[in-house]
């Protein structure tokens, strides 16, 4: 059990194709297996081979909530990250680095170079990524972890590739580790140990599993990323979960596909990114006449068009709130983070099948491809399951069934196809409460109007089904940071550094978009000092949504929109600049290239 607080930070910069994943792997199965958590953000291009990659692994006794500012360890595996990077590495920071290859260049005082030979260490193999392996020797000692913890992970790493790899890659590890003891300098404490072992996966796993936990039966995608995780999970677990997964030749064929498999009762499940879900919007619209639920999720990255595809931003939520034309009932989600990302799933479910609606859940790269501690027990893998004004059985009575019945809820009874005195019409022109088209004979704007009443008085009582965004933190606050979606952690992390320096500050994290809980935001806000918006995209988009649901106009901005994450202390000095009244709206410099 740690005694202390231990939060370390280490980056493997490197082209594409130089295996950088494998070695970030490795150490994250060491961290979480010793009760470490871990966040992990790996910035990386659109290309095969070559170009720049950068993975960051944060691993703390304390659950992190960003990928952080600082680095304290760098593995570079090229010249290219050596010379991008070393700049940034300062007093106490150590730099590894295979030095057959590799030249450090200028170096800040108090750094600790660390220059494997890897030709010697590795009997001069001729397999370019053995330096990969080599570094995580020395690591382990840099660390002050037992070679035998290392050792193992390799054992299971390679052992898919034969006794002969696993052999050669234990014993370049080996020789790297007691290189290192000899010439280099390990953290004066050991690497400390949290309370129990943690799982991990990714926020793209974590919504696969959702859907899995929520009783999904079909699971249709296109690969685009930064979406394709999900299908990948499905994919490898369908025969023992009994799921359906079908890869699609179109996103217009993937939501019709979803669509037609929830009209038969089963819970479906489709995943994209913003240029897919352009596709799919038709598709969605059709979704709300028939008022069948359907849950699809956009991870988004950056646009328009394909944009830049292996970078995060939130740019669709307009895309999203404008699905489809004519107006419908839908509900709209954005997940904080991993593990809210698979209960958003359970929750988005039955309560798309409780309003009959499509449901949307918005995500982006930075949770959907990052990778995260989880404790086990708190995944609730048999959630309650609520597949509302469902019927499954035939029936003996003989009344006429109507499907779009004019209820008081405006939720009307919804039978699977097939059932005996069940037989009911869906299609996507406006019809009656029997199924029939008002315009076969003569457009009827009674019942047109009807119908469009019944569907938006499906959603009356939804609020009480959603919780509300609470405040977090001091309620006389000096500063309210409002985000939604995956700001939360980063905004998290900047509330301590402001307190740091003398600036109390709180949170108000929307999740639920649609149905938005105006009144309680407004509430929040007109009683706050100064608020100030933070989200990822040009524009302003979640202020100019929240403005118009609340009438509500904050002034103040901290906004990015080149491709990477906030970084906490980007955050602080957007409230710093504000607070002095020099800027409205504050983007930060991302000074790291990658």
């Amino acid at each position: 059990m740690a005694s202390e607080k231990f939060d370390f930070s280490l980056a493997i910069g490197g082209a594409a194709g130089q295996g950088i994943a494998a070695p970030g792997d490795v150490l994250a199965w060491i961290f979480v297996q010793r009760g470490l958590h871990i966040y992990t953000y790996n910035a990386y291009q659109s290309i095969i081979r070559g170009g720049h990659i950068f993975l960051t692994v944060r691993t703390s006794t304390e659950k992190p909530h960003s990928h952080g500012d600082k680095l304290d360890l760098l593995i570079c595996l090229n010249q290219d990250t050596m010379d991008r990077h070393i700049k940034h590495m300062g007093k106490g920071t150590t730099v590894i680095y295979n030095s057959d290859t590799i030249k450090p260049g200028k170096i800040q005082n108090g750094l600790q170079l660390c220059g494997m030979p890897v030709s010697e260490l590795s009997n001069n193999s001729r397999n370019k990524l053995v330096q990969n392996t080599a570094a995580l020797g020395v690591s382990m000692y840099l660390l002050g972890l037992d070679f035998e913890i290392l050792e193992e992970i390799l054992k299971k790493q390679f052992a898919r590739k034969g006794q002969a790899v696993v052999d050669e890659n234990i014993n370049i590890a080996r020789a790297s580790y007691d290189y290192a003891v000899t010439n280099f300098k390990s953290r004066p404490e050991v690497t400390p140990s949290g309370d129990k072992p943690q799982a991990w996966w990714s926020g793209n796993e974590a919504l696969a599993m959702g859907g899995a936990s929520a009783g999904v039966k079909f699971y249709a995608a296109y690969p685009m990323s930064p979406s394709t995780g999900v299908l990948h999970w499905m994919a490898k677990h369908a025969k023992d979960l009994g799921i359906m997964v079908r890869q699609v030749e179109d996103e217009i064929g993937v939501a019709t596909m979803t669509i037609g498999a929830a009209a038969t009762g089963t819970r479906a499940m489709c995943a994209t990114s913003g240029g897919g879900f352009a596709l799919m919007t038709e598709a969605v619209g059709s979704a709300g006449m028939m008022e069948i639920p359907v849950v699809i999720i956009d991870v988004q990255r950056a646009g328009p068009s394909t944009g830049v595809p292996t970078k995060t931003e939130q740019g669709d939520l307009w895309q999203m709130l404008g699905a489809s034309q004519g107006d419908f009932p839908r509900i709209i989600v954005a997940p904080k983070d991993d593990l809210d990302a698979y209960n958003s799933v359970l929750e988005l479910f039955n309560l798309v099948d409780r309003y009959q609606c499509p449901g949307m859940i918005i995500s982006d790269l930075l949770i959907s491809e990052g990778r995260f501690s989880v404790d086990p027990d708190k995944i609730d893998f048999h959630p309650k399951i609520d597949r509302g004004e469902l019927i499954l059985k035939s029936s003996t009575n003989t009344d006429e069934y109507l499907r779009y019945k004019n209820t008081e809820s405006g939720i009307s009874p919804r039978a699977v196809p097939g059932l005996e005195n069940y037989v009911h019409v869906m299609a996507t022109d406006e019809q009656d409460e029997d199924g029939v088209l008002i315009s076969d004979e003569f457009t009827n704007p009674i019942k047109r109007r009807m119908m469009v009443e019944k569907r938006g008085r499906k959603m009356h009582d939804i609020f009480e089904q959603v919780k509300a965004p609470v405040l977090e933190g001091p309620k006389s606050a000096d500063i309210t940071l409002v985000g939604w979606g995956s700001t939360y952690g980063v905004i998290h992390e900047a509330i301590q550094q402001l307190k740091n320096i003398g600036i109390t500050a709180n949170h108000l994290p929307i999740k639920w978009i649609v149905p938005f809980h105006a009144k309680n935001v407004k509430k929040i806000l007109s009683s706050s000092k100064k608020a100030i918006v933070v989200e990822n995209n040009y524009s302003g988009q979640f202020y100019r949504y929240m403005r118009s649901e609340t009438g509500l106009d904050v002034k103040a901005h901290i906004r990015k929109y080149d491709g990477e994450p906030f970084m906490p202390h980007q955050v602080v000095k957007g409230v710093q600049e504000i607070m002095t009244g020099e800027m409205e709206v504050f983007v930060p410099e991302h000074k790291i290239m990658v």
